[in-house]
């Protein structure tokens, strides 16, 4: 049993003994005990003065004694002010330790029996993914594994932006500039060859515009005037009137975008459960537009365009559906939600999406409460922050970003670099050399990226995550397999270790724990409540932090106890077997971020 419901029962009983009150769970809270202070676990005693009429301090102290005497977990106690630091027996410890072995995949909930649908990638289909795309893919599919940990039944979505006036601009380029060009014949991944006709617009269109300023236009209308501009808007709407050389064209240079992505998804370890499509969507995103006419949620201008009114909700006045008839992104993701709704009766719907849209998702909420869709409450904006590089921000239109791709393969090289400076994988056969490279690349890249809170905007320092040492995904991954170098080296063991050679309540209980030692079993007793807050706040920074100090408590007890080198056999076994489940738990936190962690290194 966790030592809190066991303190739980215990606080519950000593409230009645000592003031005849009976309390309930709710107003029983604890903490893990600062640092500077002794102890294990600290209750917080404020919330029961009203049942003792005593000061904090003397609640404490009456409380501390009656849970020493009559609670055998609980060893010793201190009181700071309104809160009570529990020292818990080693006895507890040991009985935890040995439970482990019992506990399959430790720190995950049972089934929670609600469903939620996480949303990420969303990709447009005119350009590759880059560096902001990896934060968003690798963000959203380790919080889908932390929230499955948690017991949800977890729905992994993509919705691919495949139609809209930036799809067109890269249609229209290949039209006036391609010479039939294809993936096959420039030898180009097929998001990249798109990618490079949406940069080819955008280098005309501004010749264009700034041609009419020169002639004495001002920017603004410029920018509306300009032929190219005009080109690729008469082209959406062909595109939705169905014109077949369009719809033919836009399916061809689609099909070389999706070919690329899944390359790349391949490449970061992310999938999906299913992927929608906006050209599939937005029709029904019309029709709720046209429900909300009807219900008067929604208003029509003079131009014909709809609107949404929310300036008494704080917000502004939001376009739903231009005046050519034509949607907008709100009107798809109206479509899809309905549509998702539909298919998976979820709790919870998250939208991995950047910082910049905060507004957008504001009033997607506010439309569907307010057309009166139940689910609505469960729409929330996972909203993380930019990811920035040493000289500035990237653009898409002028071809500065940092493909993902690229960076993959740069990582993945530096990874190589770094592990053949220290003279390791020469040794190794050629593929198995190179899933290395892969595992250490992928890892650093992985823990830099999600070890930042997600709301924090990020700077992304390619030579500081391949470090070996520091608060990296290789340092973890070297602490893994230094843990498998034990576990190889320990030669009496079986295939797998058991660890019981001590059971709670054993006369011959003699062994005593290094203070080290007992830091780390508390560390790993700690994972599940970890992988809860996690999940309750939708961050992965969390876990992979948690690695962080759980590897480096290990390390700290490596270097300064002996394990391999114990005489005592017992002793021996015991701190064999604490490597060994430290292994399992680290294994498990990078398997939450999505990291694969070597056999060796």
């Amino acid at each position: 049993m966790k030592i809190e419901q066991i303190l739980s029962e215990s606080i519950k009983k000593a409230v009645v003994e000592l003031y005849n009150s009976e309390i309930d769970n709710n107003i029983i809270s604890f903490q893990k005990t600062r640092k500077e202070f002794e102890g294990d676990v600290t209750l917080v005693v404020f919330p029961l003065t009203r049942f003792s009429k005593l000061s904090p301090e003397l609640t404490a102290q009456a409380l501390g004694s009656y849970l020493k005497i009559n609670v055998n977990e609980v060893f010793d106690f201190n009181v700071v002010k309104g809160f009570l630091n529990l020292k818990i027996s080693d006895q507890y410890w040991f009985s935890f330790f040995n439970s482990l072995k019992e506990i399959e995949n430790f720190g995950f909930y049972a089934p929670s029996g609600k469903t939620v649908m996480v949303e990420y990638s969303s990709p447009n289909t005119n350009k590759p993914l880059h560096l902001g795309h990896v934060r968003n893919n690798l963000l959203g599919y380790s919080v889908a594994e932390i929230l499955k940990a948690n017991g949800h039944k977890v729905i992994k979505v993509n919705l691919v932006n495949d139609r809209g006036i930036h799809i067109c601009k890269s249609m229209l380029a290949w039209q006036k500039y391609g010479n039939n060009d294809t993936p096959e014949v420039s030898a180009m991944k097929g998001d990249h060859l798109v990618g490079k006709y949406y940069v080819e617009f955008d280098k005309h269109y501004k010749a264009e515009v700034n041609a009419l300023v020169e002639a004495g236009m001002s920017r603004e209308e410029a920018e509306k005037k300009a032929p190219s501009i005009i080109e690729a808007q008469q082209m959406l709407l062909k595109w939705e009137s169905g014109d077949e050389p369009t719809i033919h064209l836009w399916k061809t240079m689609n099909e070389w975008v999706y070919k690329g992505f899944n390359e790349t998804y391949k490449k970061l370890g992310v999938d999906f459960d299913k992927i929608y499509y906006e050209s599939e969507t937005y029709l029904l995103g019309k029709q709720i537009v046209e429900e909300g006419l009807s219900k008067g949620v929604l208003f029509k201008k003079e131009d014909g365009s709809v609107w949404i009114d929310l300036t008494n909700d704080g917000l502004d006045q939001k376009l739903l559906l231009r005046a050519d008839g034509t949607s907008v992104y709100m009107t798809q993701d109206l479509g899809t939600a309905v549509l998702r709704a539909e298919e998976f009766n979820f709790e919870k719907l998250i939208y991995v999406v950047g910082n910049e849209q905060e507004y957008h998702f504001k009033v997607l909420k506010l439309i569907f409460e307010k057309l009166g869709y139940d689910w609505a409450q469960g729409i929330y904006h996972l909203s993380y922050g930019m990811v920035e590089l040493p000289h500035g921000k990237m653009k898409s239109r002028e071809g500065t970003v940092v493909d993902a791709d690229d960076l993959v393969d740069e990582m993945i090289f530096s990874a190589k670099e770094k592990t053949l400076e220290k003279g390791k994988g020469e040794q190794m056969e050629e593929s198995e050399a190179q899933e290395l490279y892969s595992k250490i690349g992928l890892g650093a890249l992985k823990y830099y990226i999600l070890k930042v809170d997600p709301k924090k905007k990020m700077l992304f320092n390619p030579e500081e995550s391949i470090d070996m040492n520091g608060n990296t995904g290789p340092f973890i991954q070297y602490t893994c397999a230094r843990i498998n170098s034990i576990l190889r080296k320990y030669e009496s063991i079986p295939v797998q270790i058991g660890h019981d050679f001590i059971e709670q309540g054993d006369e011959n209980f003699t062994l005593v724990f290094d203070e080290k030692e007992k830091e780390l079993i508390k560390m790993l007793y700690d994972f599940p409540f970890v992988i809860k807050e996690a999940g309750n706040n939708y961050s992965p920074a969390l876990v992979a932090n948690y690695a962080y100090e759980l590897t480096k408590l290990f390390n700290q007890f490596y270097h300064d106890i002996p394990v391999l080198k114990e005489e005592n056999e017992d002793l021996k076994k015991f701190r064999v077997n604490l490597a060994l489940e430290t292994g399992k738990v680290l294994k498990s936190a990078m398997k939450l971020l999505g990291i694969e962690v070597p056999e060796r290194m």
